[in-house]
């Protein structure tokens, strides 16, 4: 019998309710997420979004009582041992207590769920699943399945389907009674809310928003299958139900804790962040793809998921997210998880040597952004397994080169800063574009090197040039002359005025129109971290007791930072979850990026990692944010914990790895060794500046040489304007498929202005460009 009632409303769900994340070590690659004691959505192999919005509990005795189990707020969520994801969970009530353990079958596409209810014996559990197939509630259709004499809850979407079958301690079919309905009208919450009992038995609804519900007996095993059909599925579920749910979970847990015993070394440290450091372990492996071996989501979660029904969320590879993880697995002796990552860069890296700002599992790209710091990690993450004698036979010369290629042919500025939102010269991904430079000029011919670290060396001679502002009236309130702003307009390579340019702030009602000199992020301490820059270099000084005097926030946890002053991507003032625009809140990964300055600075960096382990939520997986307004209890925001905001944050458990093997190390164990030989924190003094179409600088050093730098074949003339002097040079084929020549600049004195005339063909026609004037600079 059809279900009566209308597609509804797709119900979604929130980042802040997950207390846990799973995956299998064997061939099954099913995800899950637990929040509130239920199973709030699982992640189906070959897709990367979720396939259910949760699945479940009502215990009910037929004659009017009846309890959500996830309502109550008396429950324990537990796991055999640090970074073992198998869960156990009770909830406790007056009249019952319902125990449940949760794990992935080892060798199929199913997730099983032990029950065991206890107490009043006219008590019932009931199974409650909202299917969320293609990451949507919409166009779901669900039938109360029989399959060869089994019945299972299935439904279907597409190419996707489901099917949730249940034994009893004999291994039959369990189930006791099922019904399918509309979400809102006919489901099966809607029967005990308006029934007190479960009265309605139909047999299917759809297409539409949907859920299903089926009566257990008080000991019980289910399974949730995920095929290509609801058949397919079904067969997977009664399959995995064939054999003791003991026999998967003690599997679960031996291979898990062989995982950690290879790899996940916490060895050195001090033993309160030994647990802590296992979970962030746990959370790096478990979100490694298994179809496509390397891949990792940003995230299993959805920021403020209860507004939203995107299907993307952080269900993405991000580059930058990627290596970062990859980077801990590697610290942690993870390597082969890391040159998988490295694989994956390399079958996923665009024709022009970039990357996607966000891809899919497969590689199909989601965002069209492109971020410079994106392009460099994954040379920076062949340069660390290098280092490290780990590459495994990797030939990662082409992928480095191509890399290396495109950053010279489009640094120094990038289009979108690590936070996905301006464009211009940043310090953080200048660092990272520098270290690429310099760790990957190790993968090139010697014919190529060079000239790749002249441009290196260039380019971090003029960081202060491009990224400091001095006497701004957000340094002098705070006693600070000189100060690293957010980031700079790409027009102040010709000219220092820029920085009094407006550089807006997005995520806000109302963009409040600061000067690009008026605007301070967290960004510029990875100038220290890479090896570019002194901890106690008088602009870093300055910029960092701005940052601390602007941007840090005092929390029970401990002091958490924001990103940049006017941050807008965050709750609401009143807890309203970020809808296009809010209020930055703190995020624990910029306490690591803190106290990896600290440890380069000789303070204690422990404090910081400690900061992030009490920031994390109930089992310790750590949020992307944290709440730093009044209590909210009713919206579930509380001063320094989790705020609706993506949870777990991969790469803010990838920063407490780092930071964790740092501290050990006593230094940045991501600093390129490569960088750390050439720089060791000390601004270079460049035999060559660098001018191109793209980087048209308006300055150089007394008695340094001006390459000319193209991407086709090109004449330049040039003349020193009021006097005889005048060349004409023709481009050479040079490093990295760029076309160069030098100017001999050397002899230009201060006050000299040396103008130049670039002449390419362009579909055969010649096209002539006049450049500002370049002039040395004491």
């Amino acid at each position: 019998m059809e279900a009566p009632g209308a597609p509804g409303i797709p119900p979604t769900w929130t980042s802040s309710d997950k207390d846990m994340v799973g995956a299998s070590l064997g061939p099954s690659r099913l995800w899950f997420t637990v929040g509130h004691g239920v199973v709030n959505e699982i992640y189906w192999p070959r897709v990367d979004i979720p396939q259910i919005r949760d699945l479940g509990f009502i215990v009910a005795d037929g004659k009017g009582f009846w309890s959500e189990v996830k309502r109550g707020a008396d429950y324990t969520i537990a796991t055999p041992g640090p970074g073992i994801p198998a869960v156990q969970i009770l909830h406790r009530h007056c009249r019952f207590e319902l125990a449940l353990r949760i794990a992935p079958d080892p060798d199929r596409d199913v997730l099983l769920i032990e029950l065991d209810l206890t107490g009043d014996a006219d008590l019932a559990p009931y199974a409650l699943l909202a299917p969320h197939l293609g990451g949507t509630g919409n166009g779901n259709r669900a039938e109360v399945f029989t399959n060869r004499g089994r019945v299972a809850l299935c439904a279907e979407q597409g190419p996707f389907g489901l099917a949730l079958a249940a034994a009893d301690p004999g291994q039959r079919d369990a189930w006791r009674g099922a019904s399918a309905g509309y979400v809102g009208t006919s489901d099966g919450w809607q029967d005990f809310a308006r029934n007190g009992a479960m009265t309605w038995a139909y047999d299917r609804a759809g297409p539409g928003n949907v859920a299903l519900m089926g009566k257990l007996p008080r000991h019980s095993v289910l399974a949730l299958g995920f095929g290509s059909g609801k058949e397919a599925a079904a067969t997977l579920a009664i399959s995995a139900l064939a054999r003791p749910f003991e026999a998967a979970w003690r599997e679960q847990v031996r291979a898990w804790e062989a995982w950690h015993a290879e790899k996940a070394h916490a060895t050195g440290l001090p033993g309160e962040f030994h647990e802590q450091v296992h979970l962030s372990a746990m959370v790096l492996k478990a979100h490694q793809d298994k179809t496509y071996p390397g891949a990792m989501v940003a995230s299993l979660s959805i920021p403020w998921g209860n507004s939203t029904d995107d299907p993307g969320g952080y269900h993405l590879v991000w580059p930058r997210d990627l290596v970062e993880s990859a980077g801990a697995l590697l610290e942690l002796g993870a390597a082969e998880e890391a040159r998988d990552a490295l694989r994956y860069l390399i079958a996923t890296q665009l024709d022009d040597g970039r990357w996607a700002q966000n891809q899919w599992l497969g590689g199909m790209p989601r965002w069209g952004g492109i971020q410079l710091d994106e392009v460099g990690f994954p040379v920076l993450l062949a340069a660390a397994l290098a280092e490290r004698e780990a590459l495994g036979g990797i030939e990662a010369k082409g992928m480095v080169r191509r890399a290396l290629a495109y950053l010279a042919r489009h640094g120094p500025a990038t289009e979108q800063d690590r936070w996905e939102e301006t464009a211009g010269i940043n310090p953080f991904t200048l660092a990272v574009a520098i270290a690429a430079l310099v760790a990957g000029a190790e993968f090139l011919d010697e014919a190529e090197r060079g000239d790749v670290l002249l441009l290196a060396d260039d380019w971090n001679a003029r960081i202060e040039e491009w990224c400091v502002a001095s006497g701004s009236a957000l340094g002098a309130a705070h006693g600070v002359e000189a100060h690293y702003v957010r980031v700079a307009p790409a027009r102040v390579m010709s000219d220092p005025a820029a920085l009094r340019e407006v550089v807006p702030l997005k995520n806000r009602d109302r963009n409040p129109g600061l000067p690009a000199a008026e605007q301070v992020s967290t960004d510029l301490l990875q100038l220290v971290r890479f090896g570019l820059r002194r901890a106690d270099d008088p602009f870093v000084r300055g910029t960092v007791r701005l940052v601390d005097a602007v941007l840090r926030a005092e929390t029970p946890s401990g002091p958490v930072w924001r990103r940049y002053g006017g941050d807008g991507y965050g709750e609401h003032p009143d807890g309203r979850p970020y809808d296009g625009t809010g209020q930055g809140r703190p995020w624990p990964l910029l306490a690591g990026e803190r106290g990896h300055y600290a440890l380069v600075a000789a303070e204690d960096p422990v404090p910081h990692l400690r900061t992030m382990m009490r920031a994390s939520g109930r089992l310790g997986l750590i949020p992307e944010q944290v709440w730093d307004g009044d209590q909210l209890p009713l919206a579930g925001l509380h001063p320094g914990r989790p705020s609706g905001s993506a949870m777990p944050l991969v790469w803010a458990h990838a920063e407490f790895v780092k930071l964790a093997t740092s501290i050990r190390a006593g230094r940045p164990v991501d600093r390129p060794e490569a960088v750390w030989l050439r720089y060791a924190g000390r601004r270079p003094h460049p035999t060559h500046a660098h001018w191109a179409p793209w980087m048209p600088v308006a300055t150089i050093r007394p008695g340094q040489s001006l390459r000319v730098l193209s991407d086709v074949p090109t004449v330049v003339r040039w003349r020193v304007a009021g006097r005889d002097d005048a060349g004409e040079a023709t481009t050479a084929l040079a490093a990295l498929g760029l076309h160069a020549t030098d100017l001999p600049t050397g002899a230009l004195r201060p006050g000299d202005a040396i103008l130049v005339e670039f002449a390419h063909t362009v579909n055969g026609e010649r096209r002539i460009e006049v450049t500002e004037p370049v002039s040395p600079s004491v």
